[in-house]
C-alpha cells in the first residue's frame, strides 16, 4: 500500500477544488456576480488550506530539524568519548612499552658491565 504524504493530499485538493469551481460554473443556475461570489469564496478556501498547511509542514521540518541536531549531538559526544578512550589505551601501550625498551637498556648495559669484568 502507497504512502500518503501532504504533496498527493493538495495536489488532490487543487483537483477536486478546480472540478467542484467548473461544475459551479457549468450547472449552477445563479447570476455572475453569485458566481464570482461563489469562485471568490472558494479561492479564499483554497488560500486558507494552503496557508495551514504550509505552516503545519515548516512545524513538523523544525521539529524534525531539531530531533535531527540532538540525534547528532548525541553521536558526536559519544564518539568523543570513544577517541578519548583509545587516546588513553594508546598511552598505557606507549608507557608499558616504554618501560619494557628501558629494561632492556638496563639488562644490556648490565651485560656489558659484566663481560667488561670478566676479560
Amino acid at each position: 500500500m502507497s504512502e500518503n504524504n501532504g504533496g498527493t493530499n493538495l495536489l488532490y485538493f487543487l483537483a477536486g477544488m478546480a472540478v467542484g469551481a467548473l461544475g459551479a460554473l457549468l450547472f449552477a443556475p445563479q447570476s455572475g456576480t453569485k458566481t464570482r461570489k461563489l469562485i471568490s469564496d472558494k479561492a479564499d478556501e483554497g488560500r486558507e488550506y494552503l496557508r495551514d498547511k504550509s505552516k503545519e509542514l515548516r512545524e513538523q521540518a523544525e521539529e524534525y530539524i531539531g530531533r535531527g541536531k540532538d540525534i547528532l549531538s548525541e553521536q558526536m559526544e559519544r564518539g568523543k568519548e570513544l577517541v578519548s578512550e583509545q587516546v588513553e589505551r594508546g598511552k598505557d601501550v606507549v608507557a608499558k612499552q616504554k618501560e619494557q625498551l628501558s629494561a632492556a637498556l638496563d639488562a644490556v648495559k648490565e651485560g656489558y658491565k659484566e663481560a667488561k669484568r670478566a676479560h
